[in-house]
């Protein structure tokens, strides 16, 4: 596949450690926000810009916002204000509001470029020349070519970084053109394609876990797994994206961005270090090796009333669901399935990765000993904030004879010293793409990897199937996935905080 992307990305030096930061990176930074007033700006980045700002982690920040709204700059920073108020994690003193205000500015997108590169130099002037710029893309992807073009024409592509927003592309031929619209503009080591799930902390916590420890790292393969699902259904709804979800649906809008992403960590081989070169390797490597997505493996669905929701078609063929089974075809992975589940109106919100092991012989136990019944032993990690991990097996229950059950260990962030260090996701990224770390970030190769091996699906997608809202989608979704069965809902409790 020829893109013209170029074949060397500048990265940190090899030995850099890409989950830390020295003081050299902390370069004085100019973050123009794109799409300033949206929904994505109001609940995750401008609550974590704030906190960013009174950290020691960050460098000296300005914030120009820009937006289709004709604001002025009070009334940007009481929009900003509002959605600190109302979504940040972190509460802000009034000393610390005043701070993050007189930081931050507003430009409306019909003052055209000129006003746009004016604003970004009154605030380069003071943070001083060596301030570096951060083009945050929080816009519709219809959007985006727009967007590079005005930082063209402003001016504003020299010692800059561009975040861009999900999806990227719809299929292999937009995502190759709009690679290749943006590389003529920025170089591939100035783009970061932003996945927050990998800005997790329990997605980070899977390389800790396999490359850390003589435990697992032995055992990570075909001839110990058995199978892994990763499983992100959601309770919400389309919270008014029906323009943006009709054209895009569930796998385009989280499997090709987020679920197979985060795959990638699971299964990517050892990198030869843990810095941002040899794992973006790592994980291009995955998708390469990823099998065609075959339709005869795949479960759409769409939840009953989705059709009456303002602004979807009445025919409207749309999943708001999907499961499949994915392949990796190389020495580690061969014959192991990876089951992926997401939808909206789901039974449970939940951020599960559960890697399950194949079973034990089982004739050396008596009958009715319940070695089995609650099915193989599985090491779970949840993508929540909370960044909780539990490895569950069979052992035996006190009392006479021999009667087994199923026990687990379980870890959360929250029963450390460190629960209080514990970065949001947007908050994480955000510093990483100032910093230039494309460690959590996806390339221009790896997402053209993705759409290609999704040809099949898009071209020819299975129906959808309806399933009523507050369910686990549809019901063909048990006979893709047996003999064996899905862990949500789960077998076992999450232990809460304090619980003894």
């Amino acid at each position: 596949m020829t893109t013209g992307i170029p074949q060397t990305i500048s990265y940190p030096a090899p030995g850099a450690h890409p989950f830390r930061h020295s003081d050299t990176d902390l370069t004085p930074h100019v973050i123009v926000l794109f799409g300033a007033t949206g929904d994505l700006a109001k609940r995750k980045l401008l609550p974590g810009m704030s906190y960013l700002v009174q950290s020691a982690l960050a460098p000296k920040i300005r914030i120009v916002g820009t937006s289709l709204e004709e604001f002025s700059d009070e009334e940007f920073r009481a929009l900003a204000k509002e959605a600190i108020d109302s979504f940040g994690s972190r509460k802000l003193t009034e000393a610390e509001w005043a701070s993050f205000a007189e930081r931050v500015c507003y430009v409306p997108q019909g003052a055209g470029p000129a006003a746009l590169a004016a604003a970004v130099a009154d605030a380069e002037a003071e943070l001083g020349p060596e301030a570096r710029r951060l083009h945050y893309l929080s816009v519709p992807p219809k959007a985006a070519r727009a967007v590079i073009s005005t930082l063209k024409e402003a001016d504003l592509v020299g010692r800059s970084r561009v975040v861009m927003e999900k999806p990227f592309g719809t299929d292999l031929a937009s995502a190759v053109e709009l690679n290749d619209f943006v590389h003529e503009t920025f170089d591939e080591a100035q783009i970061f394609r932003i996945d927050h799930f990998l800005g997790k902390e329990a997605a980070q916590n899977i390389l800790a876990f396999r490359f850390a420890n003589g435990l697992f790292e032995p055992i990570w393969n075909r001839n110990f797994i058995d199978h892994v699902q990763i499983d992100i259904p959601e309770t919400l709804g389309l919270d008014q994206r029906a323009n943006f979800y009709e054209s895009t649906g569930a796998y385009k809008d989280m499997v090709v961005t987020h679920l197979l992403q985060v795959m990638a960590f699971v299964v990517m081989e050892p990198p030869t270090a843990l810095e941002p070169r040899a794992i973006s390797e790592e994980k291009n490597k995955v998708f390469r090796s990823m099998l065609p997505i075959d339709v005869d493996d795949v479960v759409r669905g769409q939840y009953v009333g989705y059709r009456d929701e303002p602004g979807v078609a009445r025919d409207s063929d749309t999943e708001t669901f999907i499961a499949l089974k994915v392949g990796i075809d190389n020495w580690r992975w061969a014959g192991v399935p990876v089951y992926l589940r997401t939808g909206k109106r789901m039974a449970e919100g939940q951020r599960i990765i559960s890697i399950a092991f194949k079973e034990a012989p089982r004739t050396m136990f008596p009958p009715g000993s319940g070695v089995g019944s609650q099915g193989p032993d599985h090491l779970t990690f949840d993508l929540a904030d909370s960044s909780k991990v539990s490895l569950s097996f069979y052992g035996k229950r006190p009392g006479p004879g021999m009667k087994l059950e199923k026990l687990s260990m379980q870890f959360s962030t929250q029963e450390t010293d460190y629960n209080d260090d514990v970065l949001e996701a947007y908050e994480r990224l955000i510093l990483d793409a100032m910093c230039g770390d494309h460690t959590l970030f996806t390339t221009a190769e790896g997402i053209e990897s993705l759409w290609d091996r999704s040809a099949q699906l898009l071209q020819d997608p299975p129906p959808v199937k309806m399933y009523p809202q507050g369910t686990w989608g549809p019901n063909a979704i048990h006979q893709m996935i047996a003999p064996n069965a899905w862990r949500l809902p789960f077998e076992r409790e999450w232990r809460e905080k304090h619980a003894r």
